[in-house]
């Protein structure tokens, strides 16, 4: 069955939605102490890493529904970045990760086809004019990359990493089975069958 790019894009926000909870449940486990502890990475910590996927994606969704609905650019987008890590608690984390993650397939469920070459303007220094393909694109990047640096964290924990490539593929399907309930999602509503 063919499915249109705006279809996979949307599959990729699902894709990030439940690659972050399944990922927040191991983070859940670990103590205060083991979510700041120094470790070898971009960033510091855990909680660190996981503050700058979240405030990057605060910043790029913002920039998409900005577009989306008519309205100029944010006049100072980099206020999502006035603290590095705004949130210290980890359930805190979790529940604005999932807040974004919702916002992102909302807008990715609106998108057809046609409009995946609308520019998307991001007011920096130098602004930044992109389609929201490749915005899209390199959001989708940015998390991966993040998230398997904490992924990567994790294995120096007590709390063993959780599995993060059992989405696509249809005959894994009862291996995400439990993460879909909890999501209050179903097989049907992400790939239409």
């Amino acid at each position: 069955m063919n499915q249109p790019l705006s279809h996979h894009l949307l599959t990729m926000a699902y894709q990030n939605a439940w690659a972050n909870h399944r990922l927040a449940k191991a983070w859940c486990q670990l103590s205060p102490i083991d979510l700041v502890a120094p470790r070898v990475s971009f960033f510091p910590s855990i909680r660190a890493t996981l503050n700058h996927i979240l405030t990057c994606d605060w910043f790029y969704v913002d920039a998409l529904e900005r577009e989306l609905r008519g309205d100029e650019p944010h006049p100072d987008c980099y206020v999502f970045f006035k603290d590095d890590e705004p949130f210290s608690d980890a359930s805190a984390i979790r529940h604005e990760q999932a807040q974004v993650d919702r916002r992102l397939i909302a807008y990715c469920e609106q998108m057809r086809d046609a409009d995946l070459l609308r520019v998307v303007t991001i007011a920096r220094d130098t602004p930044q004019y992109d389609s929201r393909l490749r915005l899209l694109s390199h959001l989708f990047e940015h998390q991966i990359h993040h998230r398997g640096q904490v992924h990567s964290m994790l294995s120096g924990t007590s709390v063993k990493p959780p599995q993060l490539d059992e989405f696509f593929c249809e005959g894994e399907s009862h291996l995400r089975s439990q993460d879909f309930a909890e999501l209050g999602w179903t097989e049907a509503l992400i790939w239409g069958h």
